[in-house]
């Protein structure tokens, strides 16, 4: 797991790579927290790129990543500390570019940011492009 992730509590619940969705949780503990004491709006920002890239990572053949270009935060509501559930998918896919969607909900199910991402295929192997 990338140090990035472990730090944000990230977990995988499910993956549908025919569907190209993605369902994660996050432990969002107190050291993400702001001055209010809600999950600073940055973390959350990170936890919805932590979902939407996985969901395309699990579509993508060995050797084959993804590097976010674009994304879109929406915060709708304040998060607190505790699970927050992280939900993507693939909205289209074309050959080495594609567009994500997803959310964040708290353990009370209410929606606290959104999130719409650009990402581009990349390979991993030396000198494949």
């Amino acid at each position: 797991m990338p140090p990035a992730a472990a730090t944000l509590g990230w977990e995988l619940v499910d993956a549908d790579t025919d569907a190209g969705s993605i369902e994660v949780e996050f432990a969002a503990n107190q050291g993400l927290t702001n001055p209010m004491g809600n999950i600073q709006g940055g973390f959350l920002a990170a936890m919805l790129d932590d979902t939407l890239g996985p969901a395309l990572v699990a579509t993508l053949d060995h050797g084959r990543f993804e590097v976010t270009l674009e994304l879109k935060v929406s915060f709708l509501r304040p998060a607190r500390v505790g699970r927050l559930v992280g939900r993507g998918r693939v909205v289209h896919r074309g050959g080495s570019v594609a567009f994500l969607e997803g959310s964040l909900t708290d353990s009370e199910g209410a929606t606290v940011a959104t999130a719409t991402a650009t990402a581009r295929i990349i390979s991993t192997e030396p000198n494949s492009g």
